[in-house]
């Protein structure tokens, strides 16, 4: 495994991801609380949505990663593969959100622009960058799958019970067939996503040292 930068730089790169963190989960907590009427707030309408989830347990992790950075601590292979899986989510939002629903939602312009470019595009640019995480096993990949799996599933049944959906292509009266193919087409994204982003961690990029690790 290659040395560690110096720990000021080290340190550097955790208070970065300390910052990214804390101005998601702000820019999430502003969102709720503009959104929701006195009394009537429903997190399970808010957190239904599959970039508010991404985005703050995304913002957990970073936040995670960027506190064991500042402590020169090394950072383990679970919580490298968390932010891998995380990435790999924050791709399918900036990709399906810009490039088939774009200003779509009731968030002001500035709230999307952070959570589904600023974001996505940070993750990205870190995760090939900042090599704090060592190449990721092609047989982990399926772990990106899960966390999906089981919102999409909530999502539809969700759907079939109140009526409620975060996204007008899960609306139920689409039918059956259409729901059945828009949701193995998310899957598919998301797994070209994962890929994307294991073969990303095997990337040697020239004259660069490791960053915290894993031990």
């Amino acid at each position: 495994m290659p040395p560690a930068l110096p720990p000021r730089l080290v340190a550097a790169i955790g208070g970065m991801r300390l910052g990214v963190a804390v101005c998601v989960l702000s820019v999430l907590g502003w969102t709720y609380a503009r959104s929701a009427q006195p009394g009537s707030a429903n997190p399970f309408d808010f957190f239904g949505y599959f970039t508010n989830q991404t985005a703050m347990w995304s913002a957990l992790v970073f936040g995670a990663t960027g506190i064991l950075l500042t402590g020169n601590r090394a950072v383990p292979r679970w919580l490298t593969l968390a932010r891998g899986v995380a990435v790999a989510c924050l791709i399918v939002v900036g990709v399906v959100y810009n490039g088939f629903v774009p200003g779509t939602g009731s968030a002001p312009p500035w709230v999307s622009a952070v959570l589904h470019i600023a974001l996505p595009l940070y993750a990205v640019l870190d995760w090939t960058f900042i090599r704090d995480r060592p190449p990721q096993p092609w047989r982990t990949l399926w772990l990106v799958l899960p966390y999906p799996l089981v919102w999409l599933l909530v999502v539809l049944l969700r759907g079939h019970t109140d009526g409620w959906v975060p996204y007008g292509f899960l609306l139920p009266s689409r039918g059956l067939g259409a729901l059945v193919l828009t949701s193995l087409g998310l899957l598919a994204m998301l797994l070209a996503a994962g890929a994307a982003v294991w073969a990303l961690s095997r990337i040697v990029l020239p004259r660069r040292r490791g960053v915290g690790a894993p031990r």
